[in-house]
């Protein structure tokens, strides 16, 4: 049996017209994974990243892009108990997900929330676990304190918003337009700021009364480096998940001693399917009761079917949308 997939044309890295359906092999199914006959996946920066060659994945991990999908499990792995065939789950992938079927470390792999379409299901994974672990764990947030997002709009910046809010935080966020502004006010952010006519070092001044922010989850890099140590309050923590400007920067780093900072960072997918499976359980106990109770909810912008996934890409690498692409791969 073969199934249909995308794969990057010759293997060689480039624009979004890299991009080709292909037919190949149904994923060997190891033991602790499950196979899913995907109904769903998300497209994310990570992916573009990689189209592009400049984010390769781990040596065990599928060439083939996609990191979260929703979807059947249709076989199971030895050593599988906490799962049937026929139970519909969305899972974080270890890449594979651009495909008909897809094979994941069960331990990634979580149920569907009660109230949620298939589709909103395939939005979940790779923004929830990368703002759980992040926001949570490695940042500490907790209820009273105050949180800076910079990319409100995008998936990562809408559930890090809504996760805040619903954790009892004051949240604000960094977006490029006016529209992006007020789908962040309305995804619970108490301040939104256009970077394009605002700066935020002065606005979260004015809205902290020169306290500053507890918390800083920074997307960004570059030119804004310097600028989050300024916006953070004494024993603040700035917390780095990607580079969308150059990570290689001049910094004076002198605020971390006089301010008592903490400056951290981390990637997903590199990490082990232990860790995952320790993100997947703390989601399953917080988070996925706020889902099914609507209290938070995945904001999607636009659904494309498979064999349009260059166009998903192009889409993604304007920034135009605001909360979740993606991709339509079977019924």
């Amino acid at each position: 049996m073969t199934t249909e997939m995308i794969f990057m044309d010759h293997g060689v890295g480039g624009g979004p017209e890299v991009l080709v359906t292909a037919r190949g092999a149904v994923p060997e199914v190891k033991a602790g994974e499950v196979l899913i006959k995907v109904i769903y996946a998300g497209v994310n920066r990570p992916d573009v990243s990689q189209r592009m060659g400049k984010y390769p994945p781990p040596p065990d991990a599928s060439k083939i892009m996609g990191l979260e999908v929703s979807g059947e499990i249709v076989k199971l792995g030895d050593g599988v108990t906490h799962f049937k065939l026929g139970d519909m789950v969305c899972a974080l992938c270890n890449g594979g997900g651009y495909a008909e079927f897809v094979s994941v470390p069960s331990g990634q792999v979580l149920p569907v929330p009660k109230g949620l379409s298939m589709l909103e299901a395939a939005a979940l994974p790779e923004n929830y676990f990368t703002v759980w672990t992040n926001v949570f764990q490695r940042g500490r947030l907790t209820k009273g304190e105050s949180f800076l997002v910079h990319g409100g709009s995008s998936g990562i910046g809408l559930t890090a918003i809504q996760l805040a809010k619903a954790f009892g935080a004051k949240v604000f966020c960094t977006v490029g337009s006016e529209d992006k502004v007020n789908a962040c006010i309305k995804a619970g952010a108490n301040g939104a700021f256009n970077y394009k006519t605002q700066d935020f070092v002065e606005e979260i001044a004015k809205a902290t009364q020169k306290v500053g922010v507890n918390l800083i989850l920074d997307m960004v890099g570059g030119s804004y480096m310097q600028r989050n140590l300024r916006a953070l309050a004494l024993d603040g923590r700035l917390v780095q998940i990607a580079f969308l400007q150059p990570s290689l920067v001049e910094v004076d780093w002198l605020s971390i001693m006089t301010k008592r900072l903490t400056y951290t960072g981390s990637t997903l997918r590199p990490r082990t399917s232990q860790d995952k499976a320790q993100i997947a359980n703390e989601l399953k106990q917080h988070v996925w009761p706020l889902l099914e109770s609507k209290a938070i909810a995945p904001v999607i912008f636009k659904e494309f079917e498979l064999k349009e996934v260059s166009k998903a890409h192009v889409l993604m690498e304007s920034s135009e949308h605001i909360g979740k692409i993606m991709l339509k791969v079977s019924s």
